[in-house]
């Protein structure tokens, strides 16, 4: 997710009636219309393997031949569970299957909270993190980031937009974001412009999945919220006619792969993988099936300056 990058409709299955599901615990592994929850086994294309960049993984990695990749599958179309309620799903997921084959390896995704997954790959508990990062100062202190994808900020209300919310007049209202994003650090500077314009507060409620707060501007609890651009727009579609956008997409950032600090020829191995997979086509083909092409990017880049 982003630097706080977050927003699902679905997380279990997705429920149409209100675009949520649960969130289930998983240790294995612009079209006119995405895909959804039950959309099946991935789509992403078969991909060789790739020698030289192969021989970059490190032994202890390539060893089991199965490349461990922290995510939070909370944040439909980009990363989320499908309809069986284990197998993680969205172009996220198809990606990392694709990097995995250049490499020679089985992506098997690990589902875990957004907020300790970077932890996770510093440890060692994960062999990469691929959910949704926006790679920002913060995260690149802590982990090498592989740039893959452009995402910006949107807001969604419900439909009509009864209370006539906007990014810049929210003064007053329940806006909901997912925890650790950086929707959150965006909504408590707007929350502080509120306090000091003498204006009511916004209530600011965040929560562990973003599932979740889709369900509650659907349901009515809050009043508006705030994702990824891709997360918003899926949730859109998902709802039918419940929701609608508020504003326009700003703050434009890269995605990045995280990959464990200063291990070179490894983070040059995922670097060289992605970049292959964009070369190919095979990057293009997984985002158009996913409908999120409007993101794609054209060079992998390692640690960009933000």
């Amino acid at each position: 997710m982003k630097t706080s990058l977050r927003a699902a409709v679905a997380s279990g299955a997705v429920i149409l009636t209100l675009g949520i599901a649960g969130c289930g615990s998983d240790s294995t592994s612009d079209s006119d219309a995405a895909p959804t929850a039950g959309a099946g086994a991935s789509s992403a294309p078969a991909i060789a393997k790739d020698e030289a960049l192969a021989a970059q993984v490190p032994a202890e990695i390539a060893a089991d031949g199965v490349l461990a990749i922290g995510t939070d599958a909370s944040y439909a179309p980009n990363e989320f569970i499908d309809a069986d309620g284990t197998t993680v799903i969205g172009f996220t997921a198809d990606l990392a299957e694709a990097l995995g084959q250049v490499l020679g390896l089985d992506a098997q995704m690990n589902n875990a909270p957004f907020d300790s997954l970077v932890e996770g790959v510093k440890n060692g508990k994960f062999e990469l993190g691929m959910s949704s990062f926006t790679i920002n100062p913060e995260r690149q202190e802590q982990v090498d980031m592989v740039s893959y994808f452009n995402a910006g900020t949107s807001w969604a209300v419900p439909t009509g937009n009864p209370n006539g919310i906007t990014p810049d007049d929210a003064c007053g209202r329940r806006i909901a974001v997912q925890k650790a994003t950086v929707q959150v650090d965006d909504i408590t500077a707007r929350a502080q412009a509120c306090e000091q314009a003498g204006k009511e507060p916004i209530t600011i409620q965040q929560y562990q999945l973003q599932s979740d707060a889709t369900a509650a501007v659907v349901s009515g609890k809050d009043d508006a919220m705030l994702a990824d651009s891709p997360i918003v727009a899926y949730a859109i579609a998902q709802t039918g006619d419940q929701l609608e956008p508020s504003g326009e997409i700003y703050d434009a950032a890269p995605y990045g792969v995280a990959v464990p600090k200063g291990q070179g020829d490894y983070t040059a191995a995922i670097q060289g993988a992605m970049q292959q997979l964009m070369d190919s086509g095979a990057y293009e083909q997984i985002l158009s099936q996913w409908g999120v092409q409007a993101g794609a990017v054209t060079r992998a880049e390692v640690n960009p300056v933000q």
